[in-house]
């Protein structure tokens, strides 16, 4: 192997190392599913267009509340008081389904 050869490939050989690193940190990551409690109360409901997702809490009490998506994927825990409204992401153009509401805690960032 020439020198130059060896000069181009340390660095791919680095950025390739580096990018496993990097996904191995990813998939070995816990989802937002893991803080996840039971489903949320009836009085929470979703409409769901493909730009938006609305949650709206019309229970009497306050309510943390997370949304599933057909591929997995859950949108981050928001806190909504009685009478509130919430806009999450909706099902785009790839039909990303919400699949239902849960309840979550807020301090735990998911």
């Amino acid at each position: 192997m020439t020198n130059l050869m060896k000069q181009i490939s340390r660095p791919i050989a680095l950025t390739a190392t580096a990018a496993a690193g990097l996904l191995m940190t990813l998939t070995a990551a816990p989802s937002a599913m893991a803080d996840t409690g039971s489903p949320a109360p009836e009085c929470v409901e979703y409409f769901q267009s493909w730009r938006y997702t609305n949650v709206h809490n019309g229970c009497g009490d306050t309510v943390s509340v997370a949304v599933e998506y057909t591929n997995g994927q859950w949108a981050p825990c928001r806190v909504l008081q009685p009478g509130e409204w919430a806009t999450f992401a909706g099902y785009g153009t790839d039909g990303n389904y919400v699949t239902g509401l849960r309840t979550c805690d807020p301090t735990s960032g998911a």
